[in-house]
């Protein structure tokens, strides 16, 4: 689906932070046929990640070279999700009263666009994007964009409680099999859900999970391993939703395809 415009709530960019930001490039490019074209930016290189669907190239998502001085203290590869919000002070303020905190920002990108880096009472980070000249991603739910986003949480109502009061959220259950899923909604669309951690998930932090639809979830899982990825959870069929495999990529950033359920 081609997008115009966000509103305030929704995931609206996707982010990679890479210990090897050229490897990073390659295996993500090769696997879902991503273009990318590399901007220069103080101290590095910042690249748009495009897909092009109809002879069109649309932004979808970012990637950059982690700072020397992240990685020397461990700082893993990491995806991070961008929430599009009206006003970025505001909801920085709404965070940090809410428990949240404030881990970078807020500041203008140029006339792109304003943003700031968060984490919720559980320290699971995202973050947030008041669009300028640019809204963010131009393609949602589409074979190789961003489709669903999830937050794995040990306390699901805190998690509810936060992030209702600062980002205006709406939620509801959704009875599955074995446990209970919880579904975000903006205007009473879902955009994402969450899932709660228990203790097979060991000390695992809080954290969001990207999700991207795929064609074929075997297939992309395969080729994920032919490029040097390692499956986490190996495809699986979700009742009534689709199938989904969690894939850690060769710098060990993870995330998850999805191939969802035909609509009749």
């Amino acid at each position: 689906m081609k997008v115009n415009q966000y509103v305030h709530g929704q995931p609206c960019w996707i982010e990679l932070a890479s210990r090897d930001a050229h490897a990073g490039k390659q295996f993500y490019s090769t696997l879902f046929d991503w273009k990318v074209q590399d901007m220069p930016i103080p101290n590095g290189v910042y690249s748009m990640l495009a897909l092009e669907v109809e002879g069109e190239c649309s932004d979808i998502g970012a990637a950059y070279q982690m700072p020397e001085t992240m990685s020397e203290q461990g700082a893993p590869t990491t995806w991070t999700v961008y929430f599009a919000v009206d006003n970025v002070d505001a909801t920085v303020a709404a965070v940090i009263s809410n428990g949240g905190n404030l881990e970078l920002g807020p500041h203008d990108v140029g006339t792109a666009g304003r943003m700031a880096l968060l984490s919720d009472p559980e320290g699971a980070r995202f973050a947030i994007w008041q669009a300028g000249d640019h809204i963010g991603a131009k393609r949602h739910g589409e074979n190789g964009s961003l489709c669903w986003v999830e937050l794995a949480s040990r306390d699901g109502q805190d998690a509810k409680t936060f992030y209702s009061s600062s980002l205006g959220w709406d939620s509801r259950q959704d009875p599955m099999p074995d446990f209970t899923y919880t579904e975000w909604l903006v205007e009473d669309v879902p955009f994402g859900g969450m899932m709660e951690m228990t203790e097979e998930w060991g000390e695992m932090p809080a954290h969001w999970m990207l999700y991207f639809a795929v064609e074929d979830c075997d297939k992309t899982a395969e080729m994920a391993t032919s490029l040097g990825g390692q499956i986490c959870v190996p495809p699986t069929n979700i009742p009534e939703v689709g199938r989904f495999s969690v894939i850690s990529d060769p710098q060990g950033g993870f995330f998850s395809v999805i191939t969802l359920n035909s609509v009749e």
